[in-house]
């Protein structure tokens, strides 16, 4: 096992909150795992917060595979995710493993997958082949197409059961950690409570065992695109402008360089 998946294990039973971030770089995963942060996740946002896409469609097993890698250079103490993109697992729990293998080699300890209770065999077919697996239940942005949009899900009584069902049966095929998106706060901590694995809440309330956000949303880089359940924690957009602003005016005012 992981020292840094026991970790989260011990968290759970501890009833300590952990915490997790994506990056996409060397250089802000490095910040990051200083900071002590316990995940670093290389999600498949990066399509929509470094290539501008509109949703994650667009992201490659190449690109996931590269940005894993020069993350993981960075990280040091911090457990190392990455997301299996669109394309790259559906197809079959053997097509899953293939992806996987390459995200393992260029560096995480483990890999995040969307869907409910269609993934279990993929669950249980990585986790009985070494590939530890935290599975993605609620708004998972791979289906956005198939949702209408980001809409928050398990709004529903047949909704919420159908996701505490899907949590169940994942985390009993092997799934690692259950990470639940947009979703009713009193849903995900009941299924907090029922799942023997920690859960990870984004936009799903203060119950899960811990909590992730997008770097960008963090920093306040993308202030007008923020998901309403973000929280920024300083207006970096605004910072950015006005040193990059100072920049230029010296420049052209030949006061730098000195």
């Amino acid at each position: 096992m992981s020292k840094n998946l026991g970790q989260w294990d011990k968290a759970k039973r501890d009833g300590r909150k952990m915490t997790m971030i994506t990056a996409y770089d060397c250089a802000f995963a490095r910040m990051a795992d200083v900071a002590g942060l316990d995940c670093v996740l290389v999600g498949d946002s990066v399509g929509m917060m470094v290539a501008g896409d509109a949703n994650t469609l667009c992201v490659s097993l190449e690109q996931m595979e590269y940005h894993t890698r020069i993350v993981a250079r960075a990280v040091s103490r911090a457990l190392m995710m990455a997301d299996l993109p669109f394309g790259s697992f559906e197809e079959s729990p053997a097509q899953a493993f293939a992806s996987a293998a390459r995200l393992i080699r260029a560096g995480a300890e483990i890999v995040k997958l969307e869907g409910g209770a269609p993934m279990v065999e993929t669950v249980a077919y990585l986790s009985a082949r070494a590939i530890p697996v935290c599975a993605h239940i609620g708004l998972t942005p791979q289906h956005v197409h198939q949702f209408g949009g980001f809409k928050r899900q398990g709004k529903t009584q047949e909704a919420a059961t159908r996701l505490l069902d899907d949590a169940i049966a994942l985390a009993a095929a092997g799934a690692r950690m259950v990470l639940m998106e947009a979703i009713p706060s009193e849903l995900a901590t009941r299924i907090t409570q029922r799942v023997e694995v920690p859960t990870i809440g984004i936009g799903a309330g203060p119950g899960t065992d811990g909590q992730v956000l997008v770097l960008h949303d963090v920093l306040g880089l993308n202030p007008d695109k923020a998901p309403g359940f973000a929280r920024a924690y300083m207006n970096g957009a605004a910072l950015i402008h006005e040193a990059l602003t100072q920049y230029a005016e010296e420049v052209r005012a030949n006061i730098f360089p000195e």
